[in-house]
């Protein structure tokens, strides 16, 4: 099971008794400070639940699947999202 923005809205607003308008808006500033955040190069941590930074990740070789020819992967700078430790409890339970 998936939840989308409009549940998860829902379900914190029911655990906090805030106004689904108030969660909303809470989680698009949320969005919004995290996409900051990584455009400029920092990383953001919730301590326990997750942290979010970016990566760069080097030039190399690969290889065409179709034709086995050798190509060149050009340098990216991309994004690393790791689970905070009760995060990774909960999955276990």
């Amino acid at each position: 099971m998936s939840i989308n923005r409009s549940q998860l809205v829902q379900k914190i607003s029911e655990k906090t008794e805030l106004t689904q308008g108030d969660v909303d808006k809470v989680l698009g500033g949320f969005a919004d400070v995290l996409t900051d955040a990584v455009s400029s190069g920092d990383s953001v941590t919730i301590q326990g639940l997750l942290s979010v930074e970016t990566v760069e990740r080097a030039a190399r070789q690969g290889r065409n699947p179709r034709t086995g020819e050798s190509i060149e992967i050009a340098a990216t700078t991309g994004v690393s999202i790791k689970a905070g430790s009760k995060l990774k409890a909960a999955a276990k339970s």
